[in-house]
């Protein structure tokens, strides 16, 4: 049989609101956090036989008790799919649900799969950041990473370090937007349409209903960032005002081949056109989306002029600035993050990716005159991740 190359399209995604680590959602399993998005998938997709489901794929970056024991199959069967379709985990740390979406879409475009679901999750209360981990010793013995590059908001004043430019004043005032943004995408019902809310659990507080981002600061004023204290280093400038913070939470996206999603009657929300990762020196991970942008870029066959709307991972406020300063792109560009970002709503590493793959979906829907959208993050131990989507919304004007 001859294979043809297929089309993948972005047929839905949800998530949980986001929960502070140690608070609403810190006696909740990671499991169960991802049960209930991919329930929340069905129920809103109809038209999805579950047995078609060709496989599902489910990213944590600690691997370890309930965000272990391949998590992408163990969640599956938890949540009623059929116990015919097929799980696996996956881990690229911060861009782990972006990988299960790339390294499923790779199969779609390869004729093997028709449907799939892809996940990520994290429960940081549950499973800090580092926990168990056990770094190689020749890492630091044999000088290939330097010390920092284990330390992500280390990793965040290094960038600082290099481009003195990115002074604390722009990341303060970048990290003001992104909350005023967040806040006004709220007033307007954007970011509701796609949370599931959950219901939480408290040996001490009992029952409660966890319905909007729990990190949520639109208080949040100029004068009040400029006096946080900097973690890192004496006299830093990355501050918890200015970067993500430490949360729970959990994403899933239904991916298709455009035929059968036309087959079955299912919405196509955007089509990918490419992706791709590349490494960076792992002291100044906050710099990846830069060269992952321009391969993916190059792959496509498109320019930075042809992307009109832009989904961009806030792990720390200087790192989008960095991107955004490489690529000639005004701090406060209104293409950029237009719902707002991590910084306001929170980062649970792995599940990030499809977050920003629900913003920019939104995002397309509002601007029809915008063609080309990209998300991109910053990951880890040094590197970037980049996804080029289609609006198929576009009207055919230009954004």
């Amino acid at each position: 049989m001859v294979r043809s190359v297929s089309e993948v399209v972005f047929v839905d995604g949800v998530r949980t609101p986001f929960g502070k680590a140690g608070s609403a959602l810190a006696e909740t399993r990671a499991d169960d956090l991802v049960v209930k998005v991919f329930r929340e998938v069905l129920r809103r997709n109809p038209h999805l036989p579950p047995e078609r489901l060709d496989d599902v794929s489910v990213a944590a970056t600690t691997q370890v008790g309930d965000q272990g024991m391949t998590i992408g199959r163990t969640a599956s069967l938890l949540a009623g799919i059929p116990h015919t379709v097929p799980g696996y985990s996956i881990d690229r740390m911060c861009a782990g649900a972006m990988t299960a979406v790339t390294t499923l879409s790779s199969s779609i475009m390869a004729g093997a799969y028709d449907l799939a679901l892809a996940g990520g999750v994290e429960s940081m209360s549950r499973h800090p950041m580092g926990d168990g981990m056990d770094p190689n010793p020749r890492f630091l013995s044999e000088r290939l990473v330097d010390t920092d590059a284990l330390i992500m908001g280390a990793t965040a004043e290094n960038l600082h370090d290099r481009f003195p430019q990115l002074t604390k004043e722009r990341a303060d005032a970048f990290a003001y937007a992104s909350q005023q943004k967040t806040a006004h995408a709220y007033e307007q019902g954007w970011i509701q349409q796609d949370l599931v809310p959950i219901a939480t659990r408290s040996q001490e507080l009992g029952w409660g209903l966890l319905s909007t981002d729990e990190s949520m600061r639109p208080e949040t004023t100029l004068e009040g960032l400029a006096t946080l204290k900097t973690p890192f280093r004496p006299h830093g400038r990355v501050t918890a005002g200015n970067a993500s913070g430490l949360n729970d939470g959990a994403t899933a996206a239904l991916l298709a081949s455009e035929s059968a999603a036309d087959e079955l009657g299912l919405s196509k929300k955007m089509r990918m056109v490419g992706f791709a990762f590349a490494g960076v020196e792992p002291e100044v991970m906050g710099i990846g989306p830069v060269p992952s942008t321009q391969k993916a870029l190059d792959r496509a066959g498109l320019s930075i002029d042809d992307i009109d709307l832009f989904e961009v991972n806030e792990a720390f406020a200087v790192q989008v600035l960095a991107f955004l300063d490489h690529y000639g792109i005004a701090d406060d560009d209104p293409r950029v993050n237009p719902m707002g970002g991590a910084i306001a709503v929170g980062h649970p590493l792995a599940s990030s990716g499809i977050r920003l793959m629900n913003y920019l979906a939104r995002d397309f829907e509002r601007t029809p005159s915008a063609r080309y959208g990209i998300t991109t993050m910053c990951i880890g131990l040094g590197m970037g991740g980049t996804v080029i989507w289609e609006n198929l919304h576009h009207d055919g004007s230009k954004a």
